[in-house]
């Protein structure tokens, strides 16, 4: 499954630095707007504690991560709706991801001018949020007027759809992205198609500088405040410390980040906030010892479909799944043992697999 976070903001905003941070892909940085142009996507392996220690009690001789691609995506300007700033290649860039982190500047730094002059976050995140309106309005209006061609060439199958996209038209103009707009599953769907940019689901990640750590300081706050009325997620992070501390041996790290109040990397915070934005589970397999395995799951998917992750094979030949909760088996100690005890299930293709689940598939081809 490969599923895109793409990295949205202004120029300078710490798109790129961010970028390396969680890929160390070493994207170019620098200190005037455009640096990037074509997007650069990178593959960051997905923390999980659950993975370590089932390791350390199978002791495979290949341990596997699942990962979430992360794209770096040049960055927008006002009026990047009519083209400003390359706006319609850079928005185009956009459309092609499954979620956003719009990434909003919180640090000071004299050598790094602000695109706009003055440092204010919550300006830039609606400098953001109105240009992918504007495009979103664009959008839904050649739709509108392609589809009252058809209706009045006597097509009344168009009537449904004409009047989504009045209420889709209606939301955005009023200053809302369509993302709060109440839409059930099978409308969304619907909608697939235009490609939304205020439809993709979003986090706010306030860029801070070091001295700002751990906290993120007042503008940090300020971001937190404009996501939490959106209702969304925010986080903060030091981008710039992260991709320099990326280059450090691991122990020297982590003590430096205890040193700034850091709990951990700022970078896990951001993948497990993106595989929640995605609404993604982890399920895991154990290959006779040889490799344990993570793997990406849409939350709601069935055993079939794991098994299908897993090789097409063992989706097409599906008999039944082995399945065990990782932090039931932790608590046993061993395969065997949980076998023995009866806490392996046996499950068919309908079953919902749960996040943590370890599985087994058997299967005949």
């Amino acid at each position: 499954m490969s599923l895109q976070l793409g990295l949205v903001g202004l120029p300078n905003a710490g798109k790129s630095t961010l970028f390396n941070a969680l890929t160390h892909a070493h994207a170019a940085v620098a200190p005037y707007p455009f640096t990037t142009i074509e997007p650069h996507i990178g593959v960051v392996a997905v923390p999980d504690p659950r993975l370590d220690a089932l390791a350390r009690l199978i002791h495979p001789d290949k341990v596997t991560p699942t990962t979430l691609q992360v794209v770096d995506i040049a960055g927008l300007v006002k009026d990047a709706h009519k083209g400003e700033g390359l706006g319609n290649q850079f928005l185009g860039h956009i459309r092609a991801v499954d979620a956003l982190a719009l990434i909003a500047r919180c640090f000071r730094n004299a050598d790094v001018p602000h695109v706009a002059g003055a440092l204010d976050p919550c300006e830039d995140i609606a400098v953001l949020e109105l240009e992918l309106a504007l495009a979103d309005l664009a959008t839904i209006e050649k739709r509108q007027a392609k589809v009252h061609s058809a209706a009045k060439a006597g097509k009344k199958e168009f009537a449904d759809e004409i009047a989504l996209l009045d209420r889709v038209r209606e939301h955005l103009a009023a200053g809302h992205p369509a993302r709060t707009l109440a839409l059930d599953d099978a409308v969304r769907a619907r909608l697939r198609p235009l490609e939304l940019l205020t439809l993709k689901p979003l986090i706010y990640v306030a860029n801070v500088g070091e001295s700002d750590l751990p906290d993120g300081g007042e503008l940090a706050a300020r971001v937190a405040d404009t996501a939490a009325r959106a209702g969304a997620e925010a986080l903060t992070v030091c981008a710039q410390c992260e991709m320099e501390l990326g280059d450090w041996p691991e122990a020297d790290a982590t003590a430096y980040r205890q040193e700034l109040g850091l709990a951990e990397a700022s970078l896990a915070r951001v993948i497990r906030a993106a595989y929640r934005l995605l609404d993604l589970i982890t399920f895991f397999t154990a290959t006779g010892g040889k490799e344990l395995r993570a793997w990406t799951l849409r939350r709601g998917s069935t055993a079939l479909d794991a098994a299908g992750q897993v090789h097409t094979d063992m989706a097409r030949g599906f008999i039944r799944a082995e399945v065990i909760g990782s932090e039931t088996l932790l608590q046993v100690g061993a395969w065997a043992a949980a076998r023995e005890s009866g806490l392996l299930r046996l499950e068919g293709r309908e079953y919902i697999v749960q996040d943590g689940d370890l599985m087994h598939f058997r299967f005949n081809v």
